[in-house]
């Protein structure tokens, strides 16, 4: 161990002498807007690539090997990589898309100015999460600069679109750039994040049967069913009322009953994001008629976000949710001949669990590295969804560790700049336990 506390004061030393480093290419990162065209299709805004140009540049000039490719048309994923033995193997992992600005009027900075004040970075993407790649850049820069030479291969991962499902970290995985850990150096207020749920994007599709309005008597109040009664409609809409309040006492139960000691109790929830109802189902499956209530509505079609806890699968999950809404079906007769649909992984989101034991080596000793650099860590969860739990899900060990700020996905975000130097070398400190040395 004294030879790595040898290297690690040696790495440390090396980033104090550029202290200003990371926040200078923070600043510079997040003065390149790289909003995700999935949200904003602006080309001024839209500039991925040239932060990723940015990002590569200062890559090459660490002797790291470049692997570049396009996810998606103009938005690459950049990696570099430092050789060394597989079994000692690590990867750092940061998102360089952020999400749009919003109301510009909203902000007292320039969302894209990178100002500094009262030792905070500002604009978009400052903690969420430019910084952290700046940081994980610096760290290895550290490293390289104290002349220490990695017995374990280390890897950066700088991709894109995590802010939309997290297809850059899921293209890199199924490229196979893993590892034996991670680090994903999202913003977690000074902790060690060892898991996170899992998520799904589901949606449910309810059929009724399309009908005129002024004929809804026939469908809600007895009638006598004899040979000449015209066929009542159904609504989907009165279905998908009952189902929204089964759905809510089916989420308190699953909330109250199961938690996850690292995770706040209930994070577990079932959230109602869209509903689109009225006449017709069109190819894209949503409703082709929502704009005449004179047509009692035959469709309705709610998307769900699906939070589940660490230790639960996603077999384990959907088999549950499934049994559920049959059960609901079951209560009905027309749901019975017609019943309610179930499309998992919309929109191609899904997010593995992550569940890294907190007396994991990687855990341990970023733990203590940054309680031997003054902070007050401690082990926790995180309560969102990061690319952590793509590479959880090939079986990496992964652990989120970085910066503390505010204002991510709202106005005036910023990184406090004394939290992101202690990242920079916690993060070196991580990289030469878990890697050793030569």
């Amino acid at each position: 161990m004294g030879n790595l506390d040898a290297a690690v004061k040696a790495a440390w030393n090396a980033i104090d002498r550029e202290r200003s480093y990371t926040t200078e290419l923070t600043q510079r990162l997040v003065r390149i807007p790289s909003v995700n065209p999935k949200f904003v299709n602006d080309p001024d805004q839209n500039r991925e690539s040239a932060v990723q140009d940015l990002v590569e540049l200062e890559l090459t000039s660490l002797g790291m090997s470049i692997d570049r490719w396009d996810v998606f048309p103009d938005r690459p994923n950049v990696i570099g990589q430092l050789t060394g033995l597989e079994e000692r193997s690590l990867l750092l992992c940061g998102h360089i898309d952020v999400v749009p600005v919003g109301e510009a009027g909203t902000w007292t900075v320039d969302p894209f100015g990178g100002e500094i004040k009262d030792g905070k970075l500002y604009g978009r993407g400052a903690i969420d999460m430019k910084s952290g790649v700046a940081a994980a850049i610096a760290a290895i820069r550290g490293i390289r600069a104290a002349g220490i030479e990695l017995e374990g291969r280390v890897a950066l991962h700088s991709v894109v679109d995590e802010e939309a499902g997290g297809f850059g970290a899921i293209d890199a995985v199924k490229r196979g750039y893993l590892a034996k850990a991670a680090i994903i150096t999202e913003l977690t207020m000074g902790d060690i994040q060892v898991c996170e749920g899992g998520l799904e994007w589901i949606r449910i599709t309810i059929t009724g049967r399309q009908g005129h309005s002024a004929w809804r008597y026939n469908e809600i109040w007895p009638q006598r069913d004899a040979p000449d009664r015209l066929r009542p409609a159904v609504n989907a809409i009165d279905i998908a009322t009952r189902f929204l309040e089964a759905l809510r006492n089916f989420e308190y139960s699953r909330c109250r009953m199961r938690q996850h000691p690292l995770l706040p109790p209930g994070m577990n929830t079932i959230n109602v994001g869209a509903m689109r109802a009225g006449a017709g189902l069109g190819p894209d499956g949503l409703p082709l008629i929502m704009t005449n209530p004179a047509i009692i509505p035959d469709v309705a079609v709610i998307d769900l976000d699906y939070k589940f806890l660490p230790h639960q699968t996603k077999e384990e999950i959907r088999s549950e949710f499934e049994a559920f809404v049959h059960h609901f079906c079951q209560q009905d007769l027309w749901l019975q001949k017609n019943p309610i649909k179930v499309q998992w992984e919309l929109g191609g989101l899904h997010f593995p669990p992550m569940d890294t034991a907190p007396d994991h080596p990687l855990v341990q000793s970023l733990l203590q590295r940054r309680t031997q650099l003054g902070g007050k860590p401690k082990i926790s969860g995180m309560i969102a969804v990061v690319d952590a739990a793509h590479y959880a899900g090939a079986g990496v060990d992964a652990v989120i560790c970085g910066a503390t700020g505010d204002g991510f996905h709202g106005a005036d975000e910023y990184v406090d700049i004394a939290s992101l130097e202690e990242t920079t070398k916690t993060l070196a400190a991580g990289i030469i336990d878990w890697c050793g040395i030569k």
